[in-house]
């Protein structure tokens, strides 16, 4: 579930990228949930014209899903096949990262491949055409074959890294649950809740369904002669059985309709999936460097560039499983990793705490992510804790956060090394401000009523508090911002030979404004990736 502060900071994303209209309708979605388009134009209170074309304008940039279901009709009425809607609030916070995604490109890949995809996060879904026809456009070289075959290259780059991906199924049919999984027998009460609780709804459902196989979803016909794998195909169109001769010409014909068919028809878009792992995998080395070593470090961030492709979701909570021979090669592809000796890489796996585990004839190591990302989080929470209650609150904080459980004041205060006249104000002031848990439980001694305040961490509830004031400092940064730069509009307009006198330190201030309130909202997104999207 989102927050309200959440919502409204998605709506006011795509407020400021496409306007209030397409917003209203995307709001609609994010607080009611899928609907129809005969819903939606019945809650927003629009032209039926004005709804489909705002839906246009979300599919166009990956926003929302559509997805077909059939509903029944009412008595005597046949079925029919429904249109519903269903909007992607993680694309719509992504919009927040398109220049982080775009640093990462161009470090990995080079400026060459950041440029190409700069159209796709500009513009949400193209075809390579599209893509080449803007390149040609703000191009200054001539448009030569050399050229052009530059760009398919770096096309197969972006693809080969999975940055770039194949849209998914515009429309998919979701059958209902009965017709799309079979039954194995009548389930008991509690087996038919716990399948009910654990079953994927029908947006997930959707979701899945439209992706594209992933012998599909990073597949690519170019005129090169290779396919997205750097393979030679020019001699073997996927018709062509092994063994089975066919005439030069009809090869080569085939295979120009299949580049121009893949460069005409086929629509592509950037992959975020890869980009957030990318940033996770990059949260998980910094967090392990800062806590243990650069030798920790260097050993993990092998490991995941060795294994992310093996990766099925964002979220994965161990790394592939790794031989130790698999792990030095990787090492050693690093300068850092290249002066580390084998009993180093040892260490290193240890302070990782993997432990090898025996597959077949060698052992292999996996690294817990999980416990990586939950340490990084601890942190963040005490440091937040640290700014707002002070150091024995801190104390406190981290003692309980770590025990797990309940602890009566007396004894958080002996360990703690806290005074115990101090000890309740600090506990108050944690327990108000939704940091900690309270239980009372009376007990009598003889006739003497006794009173112990039991007090813990609920890590679920502080971790949504959390978010949610996270959700609220976002919208009021880039509320500012909007109102600052809306404020110094004439400003900004101004051609640069009359940015001169009070009109030119009113630029240079507003300049100044944007920078900082921009950075801040990006740094306030690195913990927003960590509590939501890692």
């Amino acid at each position: 579930m989102v927050s309200q502060y959440g919502i409204k900071f998605a709506v006011s994303i795509i407020s400021s990228h496409f306007g209030d209209l397409v917003a209203k309708v995307c709001e609609c979605l994010l607080r009611k949930g899928t609907l129809s388009l005969a819903e939606l134009v019945r809650y927003t209170e629009l032209q039926n014209s004005q709804v489909k074309n705002c839906l246009l304008v979300l599919i166009q940039h990956n926003c929302v899903q559509p997805f077909s279901v059939q509903k029944d009709g009412g008595f005597g009425v046949a079925p029919k096949v429904v249109t519903q809607y269903t909007v992607q609030f993680d694309n719509i916070l992504h919009r927040l990262r398109f220049s982080k995604f775009m640093a990462i490109v161009s470090e990995e890949l080079d400026k060459e491949c950041e440029e190409l995809l700069e159209p796709l996060l500009q513009h949400g879904r193209l075809t390579l055409e599209q893509i080449s026809q803007r390149a040609q456009s703000i191009s200054k070289n001539d448009w030569s074959t050399a050229v052009q075959d530059a760009l398919r290259e770096n096309f197969v780059r972006l693809v080969n890294a999975r940055y770039v991906e194949r849209c998914p199924d515009p429309e998919p049919f979701i059958a209902p649950p009965d017709e799309d999984t079979p039954s194995s027998g009548k389930p008991g009460a509690k087996a038919a809740k716990l399948a009910k609780r654990t079953a994927p709804t029908i947006e997930q459902r959707a979701i899945t369904a439209a992706a594209p196989l992933e012998s599909k979803r990073f597949a690519i016909m170019t005129d090169m002669g290779t396919d997205s794998r750097g393979e030679e195909t020019a001699g073997q169109p996927p018709n062509t059985k092994l063994g089975e001769k066919r005439k030069y010409g009809e090869l080569e014909m085939d295979r120009e309709t299949m580049v121009t068919i893949s460069e005409k028809e086929v629509l592509w878009r950037a992959n975020f999936e890869a980009f957030v792992r990318h940033l996770r995998h990059k949260a998980c080395v910094s967090n392990v460097i800062a806590r243990l070593d650069d030798g920790a470090g260097t050993v993990l961030n092998a490991m995941l560039e060795s294994t992310k492709y093996a990766e099925s979701k964002v979220k994965t909570e161990n790394s592939a499983p790794l031989t130790m021979d698999t792990i030095l090669e990787e090492v050693m592809k690093s300068a850092k990793g290249r002066t580390m000796t084998l009993e180093r890489v040892r260490a290193a796996l240890s302070q990782l705490g993997c432990d090898p585990t025996t597959r077949v004839a060698e052992d292999s190591y996996t690294v817990d992510l999980r416990s990586i990302i939950e340490s990084a989080q601890n942190e963040e929470v005490e440091a937040i804790v640290l700014k707002r209650y002070g150091r024995e609150a801190y104390r406190v904080f981290r003692f309980l956060l770590k025990t797990g459980r309940l602890a009566e004041t007396d004894k958080i205060a002996d360990t703690t090394f806290v005074e115990k006249k101090e000890i309740v104000k600090i506990l108050c002031n944690l327990w108000k401000g939704n940091f900690l848990h309270l239980e009372r439980i009376s007990s009598h001694v003889g006739s003497k009523p006794l009173l112990f305040l039991l007090w813990k961490v609920n890590k679920i509830s502080v971790w949504e508090n959390i978010l949610d004031e996270m959700w609220h400092a976002a919208l009021n940064l880039s509320q500012r911002v909007a109102y600052e730069l809306e404020k110094e509009h004439e400003i900004l307009q101004l051609p640069r030979e009359k940015r001169v006198g009070a009109q030119g330190k009113r630029f240079e201030r507003i300049r100044k404004v944007k920078i900082l309130l921009e950075s801040s909202l990006m740094k306030l997104d690195d913990a927003l990736l960590l509590f939501h999207d890692f």
